[in-house]
């Protein structure tokens, strides 16, 4: 049990968990339960990787900085263990999202996100490009879902997933932004420097967010979005990240609610 607990810590199980169950209720809206739990499977053994992955490529880092909640660091796993369980795991990530109910063409746009979070891991992190994987990864998953019940994906869906990908890379960063620029990781947020990757952050948030009410209203959300996302440019560090998420979670949940009713459930 011990070591199963490992493997979920190392697989950064928050976001695994938060995007697994952003797709099940996503997949809810445009197909129903069934299918929905099959999906969300095969999207939580991708997020499995990229975690893995992640922990894997930042192991010298986070022995540096010292960062006692990674289990490879404690030696709670082993970095052969780790990549054991990514090359059980990859196949079945792979045959479920192809052969399952998102078909050839989704399933394929699924697996495009799964290697571009690998992507980021091992490449494009130290580079001013590393906003791009979570760009495309956060727009394509949404947008594969939709392309699984037969459908045109809007447009608003593509680009408020683009938006919502870029904030959580600058968020992301922000919240280890000293231990990142001390190992010289120079992604595009610490190469803007702190203050100017809160403002874009922020810019994103808004964006997303007026997007998203532009499909669906919802002045509530707009405007706690707006203030919130306004307020973390100044917020202090220790309740930033926290303001981002809020921001975050509020824009998911207009954009499931908007992409049932504005799409609706796949007719059998």
């Amino acid at each position: 049990m011990a070591k199963i607990k490992s493997y979920l810590i190392a697989s950064h199980f928050g976001p695994t968990l938060l995007v697994t169950v952003v797709t099940f209720l996503l997949a809810t809206k445009l197909w129903w339960e069934g299918p929905a739990f099959v999906i969300a499977f095969g999207i939580f053994l991708g997020q499995l990787i990229v975690g893995w992955t992640n922990d894997l490529y930042d192991f010298r880092d986070d022995l540096k900085h010292n960062r006692v909640n990674k289990p490879l660091v404690i030696g709670a796993l082993k970095p052969a263990e780790l990549k054991r369980v990514i090359f059980i795991v990859l196949p079945i990530a792979i045959i479920l999202n192809i052969l399952g109910p998102l078909g050839l063409k989704a399933g394929a746009i699924s697996i495009l996100g799964i290697g571009l979070g690998v992507s980021y891991n091992f490449y494009l992190k130290p580079t001013a490009f590393s906003p791009i994987p979570y760009a495309l990864a956060f727009a394509l998953l949404p947008t594969a879902l939709v392309i699984s019940t037969d459908r045109t994906p809007p447009l608003w869906l593509f680009w408020a997933g683009g938006l919502l990908g870029m904030s959580a890379h600058f968020a992301n960063v922000l919240k280890d932004f000293k231990e990142d620029k001390a190992s010289g990781i120079n992604s595009l947020p610490i190469s803007l420097g702190r203050i100017p990757s809160r403002l874009i952050t922020s810019v994103f948030l808004i964006a997303a967010t007026i997007i998203l009410h532009s499909a669906k209203p919802n002045t509530t959300i707009l405007v706690i979005g707006i203030i919130t996302a306004t307020l973390s440019i100044f917020a202090p560090r220790f309740i930033l990240f926290k303001l981002l998420m809020l921001v975050a979670l509020l824009d998911v949940t207009l954009l499931v609610s908007a992409a049932g009713e504005l799409i609706g459930s796949r007719t059998v």
